[in-house]
This record gives structure tokens, sequence and C-alpha cells, in this order.
């Protein structure tokens, strides 16, 4: 089975409290891809479910050969998160996901309160292009072959994950 590497640390955006979390569930996700727009509500209504028992972490891995706007709209959810607004960006991205251009990132990013001048510099940042290339790394070393790809508990979960199955396997953990 494969695990998660590395195991979810200060550099990953998450929701929930670490401290007070009994069960984690890491995504490697792509802004573009169906599947993972099939996933979001999902994952939204699990937080819901579990509360402060979920820690959600989420990780980049854009699927460019068949999605060609992803690492752009993962870069857009980093530039955004260096304003505090990862999350927002983040819904908003899966929300709209016919439209991922660089026109409508500048847009979501007017929508959620962004400076624009700073998003436009941070999209175009060495630093936010290398965040994204270590979160596809990270999933290349933990297994990912598809998006999305979950881990609970930093181990791979590959079983079924609509919305009734997926909450009685974390409902195991708690």
């Amino acid at each position: 089975m494969s695990t998660l590497h590395p195991s979810v640390n200060k550099n990953d955006h998450f929701l929930g409290d670490p401290e007070k979390a009994k069960v984690v569930l890491t995504e490697y996700g792509d802004y573009q891809c169906p599947s993972c727009g099939e996933a979001y509500p999902i994952v939204k209504n699990l937080q819901e479910y579990f509360g402060e028992d979920l820690l959600f972490v989420f990780r980049n891995f854009p699927l460019t050969e068949i999605h060609p706007n992803a690492f752009h709209a993962a870069l857009a959810a980093e530039a955004a998160g260096k304003q505090n607004k990862f999350w927002e960006m983040h819904d908003i991205l899966y929300e709209n996901q016919s439209r991922l251009d660089l026109e409508a990132l500048e847009y979501y990013a007017e929508e959620i309160g962004l400076n624009i001048n700073a998003f436009r510099r941070y999209l175009r940042s060495k630093t936010l292009q290398d965040k994204v290339e270590n979160d596809i790394e990270s999933g290349l070393r933990s297994g990912v072959n598809g998006t999305p790809s979950f881990y609970i508990n930093n181990e791979k979960y590959n079983e079924d994950w609509s919305e009734d199955f997926l909450k009685q396997v974390l409902q195991q953990y708690i």
C-alpha cells in the first residue's frame, strides 16, 4: 500500500484543527479534472458532517497533458493563498471548472477580493511554481496515478469515494 510522502506538514493547505482532528483526509487534485469536480461537493459534505474530527488537506496534482489550464489554476490557488484566500480560490475554481483561462482566473481573484496586482505577480512567481511542482513530485512519490487521489491518515485510499461509502470508512477512524 502506498503512503503519503511527505506526511502532512506546515507547507500544506488544510481545513480543520490538526490538534483536534481524529482523521486526516488528503486529496491530490486537479482543478480541471471532471472527477475532482465530482469529488468537490462530497468532500465539502464530509467536512460538514465530521466537523472538527476531520482535517482536510489539499495538494495540487495538475494533469497538464489532458488539462491544459490545470497548472495555471493551481498557481492561482497558491497565489490566492499568499493573500490568505487559498480556500476561497479553491472553491471558486471547482465551482467554475469550465472556465479556467487566465482572464477567468483574474476575474475570480477580483471576485474574492484579492489585490489583483499582487495576484498577477504571484502567478509568475518561481516560488509558487516550485510549490505546485513539489506537490506533483510528492504525489508521484506517494503513488498518485490519477485524480482525485485520496489518503486517509497517510495511507492511500483506493476504494469507492462516493459520499456514503467514504463516510463509513472515515467513521471507522473516529
